[in-house]
């Protein structure tokens, strides 16, 4: 059981066009987006690299908002049970148990000494994620 990577970091956006834009001035573009069961957009991935990726969530603080737009840090394990029993048996408390998400990860959130949320997650070999990775989906 071990942390083998940064999966992502999250980020709520006031305008998500100019979000857009902007990382694709960076070279970093969408690649995918995860919709809730309503179909209202839930967030868009944007491939970094590898099986690094940025989130970013729609109806975030106009940028003027002090508390900034960071939403969590996501980690990737390779046994995500191991890392939650770990972490329990440390005296961690599991913010949020172990569940499938909608991308079909597994994922189990903590907060760190200053309460920012870390996503910790196990990613599936059939995950958008690891079909990015692969080259097995094209970029939007």
């Amino acid at each position: 059981m071990a942390i083998t990577d940064l999966g992502h970091s999250a980020f709520r956006c006031a305008n998500l066009e100019k979000s857009l834009a902007f990382y694709k001035l960076l070279g970093i573009t969408e690649s995918f987006r995860l919709r809730r069961e309503d179909g209202s957009l839930m967030l868009i991935y944007l491939h970094v690299g590898g099986d690094r990726f940025i989130e970013l969530f729609p109806n975030g603080p106009e940028p003027t908002d002090p508390k900034g737009s960071f939403m969590h840090l996501c980690l990737v394990t390779d046994d995500i049970q191991a890392m939650v029993d770990h972490l329990r048996s440390q005296g961690v408390e599991i913010w949020r148990e172990i569940k499938q998400g909608l991308d079909g990860n597994l994922q189990a959130w903590v907060k760190d000494p200053d309460l920012n949320q870390i996503e910790l997650m196990q990613l599936s070999e059939g995950s958008p994620q690891r079909r990015v990775a692969r080259g097995e989906m094209s970029k939007s």
